[in-house]
């Protein structure tokens, strides 16, 4: 090999490549390591997210909707006096957040709690009045276990979670009796028929959870006024925006707007405790793949150390070695993060094609297939981190050997 001083960038990237490319068993190790590195990285980002999307989506479209609007006070105060936090006039206030352009539907809902009787034993519930045929549009991560969902016609229908069904031991067919009290204290009583059995995502809310056509809770209770209004929007990346619309519009009318995030505190703390696992994973596949280099990266350059001495004894100076050497290791960075990405992608893409057959999460009964997202900030992650850990694993051989006195550089060629 000719060798000669380093004058300049482009003679040090001619001579970085060439020693990258000249050290085949050393750039496989080094490359091996990277490319791993980046993919896992990619894997395990794209999987977290999928798990935030799915899990956003199901709790979307099976309790809260994208949107909820109350009378404003209802979360301080409303479970205790729900009769003081009534929309009165329910319908004037959907028709102007219809006319929203993001929004896809708008629909009302009437709570109570009351007991549910099968003529033999009685049970404590909790319900809604909803309306059948926007509910089931909303409602596409309910799973109907027997049955069917509440329709527009069912003027005397009820589905019932899982865990009541149990609880009273009826299903599709079987007639029970709804005890409420009314708004002014008195007790009601309306016979129903069940016509489905439904699973959420959540155990405890199907072991206490019935729904019945919005027109029956108002005569159960003797009001026509509504507790809630669901928006469900077209995209759920439109949330933070039409609710800031709404809130602006609706303020004036003392109501309040809350998010599907707002109502379920259970999904900030799974962000937080999968985010917080990421970076822990992120962090083990650093130190990983700042071992596998620097390993590689110190035995090529002990083979190196008398061509790194006969480099300076031309006249190339120690801060040109450190620098050359930090070079090479830039370019097996790029080298191994851009192939790292393509495998990742790849992988994520074939492993999501055909899915990740899921367990149920914790407190539920459904299980579901996840896929590998590719999410552009979790690739730009995955190549930062593989470049720095490459570059980092070369610092400090690099500056031992740069320091290294030429004439005892010079004996390894001997």
């Amino acid at each position: 090999m000719r060798y000669g001083t380093i004058d300049n960038f482009e003679t040090m990237l001619k001579l970085a490549l060439r020693h990258v490319f000249r050290q085949k068993t050393h750039t496989a190790m080094t490359l091996a390591a990277i490319i791993s590195g980046v993919a896992g990285i990619i894997l395990a980002g794209g999987w977290v997210n999928d798990v935030f999307v799915q899990l956003s989506e199901a709790l979307i479209h099976s309790q809260s909707g994208h949107l909820q609007i109350y009378k404003r006070g209802f979360f301080a105060e409303g479970s205790r006096t729900p009769e003081k936090y009534l929309i009165a006039a329910p319908n004037d206030v959907k028709q102007r957040i219809a006319t929203t352009a993001e929004v896809d539907s708008v629909m009302a809902r009437l709570n109570f709690s009351g007991l549910l009787n099968n003529g033999r034993s009685d049970l404590p519930i909790v319900g809604e009045g909803v309306e059948a045929g926007r509910e089931a549009a909303l409602g596409s991560s309910v799973l109907i276990t027997a049955g069917r969902q509440l329709n527009d016609k069912d003027l005397s229908g009820i589905v019932l979670g899982h865990g009541v069904a149990q609880g009273l031991k009826v299903g599709p067919g079987s007639y029970v009796t709804l005890l409420a009290n009314t708004l002014e204290g008195a007790l009601n009583s309306m016979d129903f028929e069940v016509v489905g059995i439904f699973q959420s995502f959540s155990n405890d809310y199907d072991a206490r959870a019935v729904k019945i056509p919005l027109a029956a809770a108002q005569e159960l209770l003797g009001t026509t006024s509504v507790n809630a209004l669901v928006i469900s929007l077209k995209k759920t990346g439109d949330t933070d925006r039409v609710a800031a619309r709404l809130k602006e519009q609706l303020e004036i009318s003392g109501l309040e707007v809350k998010t599907w995030i707002e109502l379920n505190d259970f999904y900030e703390k799974t962000v937080e405790l999968y985010k917080s696992q990421f970076g822990v994973l992120q962090l083990i596949i650093l130190i990983m793949v700042l071992l596998s280099v620097a390993n590689s990266v110190n035995m090529s350059i002990f083979e190196r150390t008398g061509e790194f001495g006969t480099m300076m004894a031309l006249g190339n100076r120690s801060g040109n070695i450190f620098r050359l050497i930090l070079a090479e290791s830039v370019l097996l960075g790029i080298i191994g993060s851009s192939l790292g990405l393509g495998l990742g992608v790849a992988l994520a893409l074939s492993i999501s094609a055909i899915g990740i057959p899921m367990p149920p999460p914790p407190n539920a009964n459904i299980g579901y297939t996840a896929h590998i997202q590719i999410i552009p900030s979790v690739l730009l992650m995955s190549s930062a981190i593989g470049i720095a850990a490459t570059v980092l694993a070369a610092i400090l051989p690099a500056w031992h050997v740069s320091r290294m006195p030429v004439v005892e550089a010079l004996r390894q060629n001997f």
